[in-house]
């Protein structure tokens, strides 16, 4: 496919983001590409632009400062939503509202200023945070990316991996050490000199989502571009990651709807059934409507439980806007986010294989590419496997301990 997309209500940009119900357009229009990108390994750079020009990455910012206003209820919607269209394009946007709303949403820093206005100019905010070669995966032990002082700045040195976004993106958020060895942060626009991205992911799904390595060759770093964690105590709240979390289980719910509508679609377009079926038309053979009731099922329950954790984040932020204690709420979100993945994981993983049923061998033929649904699935799945999220609920729920606070869960 071309890499041209022209969504005829954007004759320019945007003075804002769109009204939420008119992004549904868009993404019909990214949906027809889809799957032909997915299968060429084809980079969905026209897709994204479509969103950086009706601003789809501001819809959480406040309405006063020129934003969308929407709630995280909202946000999880249009990533369900998305995530049916491609998601890959759904998966790029998860760094960017988790950094919103750590660095942009209620933050009096005047720091964020600058990168809220790349926000609300349509721009997209990577991360580059993973290392590793580090023998723990997140937690708190020492980063290898380091800031060092140089005259009245600094450069920035070291290697990510896994920066999902930060191919497309404006900025990337970079987690390093500090010249006094503190934890800290760095806002880097991608085209400064020193900074490389690097296409080199080869995951089995889930392949143009710009999660490669990002390699820092002596970038020059201002003082406005670090956020220092011990002047913003609330950047590191407790589950502040639980919004990346919930995202990508959000982007699985998003799969099962596009594995109901493309199993639909199979089966009212085959011609033959076999000759002991029930009923000589597909659409009329019970056992396949049987495979289509249990995809509909499953893709109505799963964004059911993803929008219902999405509620317990709206409170915890709601909390933390108004200035209450935020940690009960935080963590009843780090729950339900808990709970949700562990449903969702197995609902999508299930339909996804169960697709085929309903085709026959042709449905695994590589034009009709319906294998990426599942590859897809599995591989946002294995972000943080569901197993560990069960075990520690079951551990809160006999003993009352609770779940992990730091990232990466």
């Amino acid at each position: 496919m071309p890499d041209t997309l022209a969504f005829a209500a954007l004759d320019g940009p945007q003075p804002g983001p769109l009204p939420l119900n008119a992004y549904r357009s868009i993404y019909d229009e990214i949906a027809a590409g889809a799957a032909q990108r997915d299968a060429e390994r084809s980079h969905p750079h026209a897709a994204l632009d479509l969103l950086r020009r009706a601003r789809f990455g501001a819809i959480r910012l406040p309405v006063e400062e020129g934003g969308g206003g929407a709630s995280l209820r909202d946000v999880i919607q249009q990533a369900i939503l998305l995530g049916e269209a491609d998601t890959n394009v759904a998966h790029i946007y998860r760094n960017h509202f988790s950094f919103g709303e750590r660095l942009l949403i209620a933050s009096g820093d005047p720091k964020r200023l600058p990168w809220r206005q790349v926000v609300l100019d349509g721009g997209i905010i990577g991360v580059a945070t993973t290392e590793i070669d580090r023998p723990v995966i997140g937690g708190t032990l020492p980063l290898r990316t380091r800031l060092t002082a140089d005259g009245e700045g600094y450069r920035l040195n070291g290697t990510k991996f896994y920066s999902t976004g930060s191919f497309y993106a404006e900025l990337i958020y970079v987690r390093a050490i500090g010249p006094d060895d503190e934890n800290l942060a760095v806002i880097v626009p991608t085209r400064r000199e020193g900074v490389e991205l690097v296409d080199d992911w080869d995951g089995i799904g889930q392949r143009v989502t710009g999660t490669g390595t990002t390699n820092f060759h002596n970038v020059r770093i201002e003082a406005e571009d670090i956020v220092f964690e011990r002047e913003t105590p609330d950047y590191l709240l407790p589950y502040s990651s639980t919004v990346a979390q919930l995202f990508v289980t959000a982007v699985n719910a998003g799969i099962l709807r596009a594995a109901l509508r493309d199993a639909k679609a199979l089966i009212r377009g085959r011609t033959r059934n076999f000759y002991y079926a029930p009923a000589e038309v597909a659409a009329e053979d019970p056992i396949l409507q049987q495979t289509i009731g249990r995809i509909a099922a499953d893709a109505f329950a799963a964004e059911l439980v993803v929008l219902a954790a999405a509620e317990h984040l709206d409170r915890a932020a709601e909390a933390r806007l108004a200035g209450q204690p935020v940690a009960t709420a935080a963590h009843a979100a780090s729950v339900a986010t808990a709970k949700a993945k562990v449903i969702v994981d197995e609902l999508v993983l299930r339909s996804t294989n169960a697709l085929f049923d309903v085709g026959g061998a042709s449905a695994a033929t590589r034009p009709k590419n319906l294998d990426r649904h599942w590859r897809n699935a599995r591989t946002l799945a294995s972000h943080n496997p569901a197993a560990y999220k069960a075990q520690l609920l079951g551990k809160y729920e006999l003993h009352g301990t609770l779940l992990p606070g730091l990232g990466f869960f």
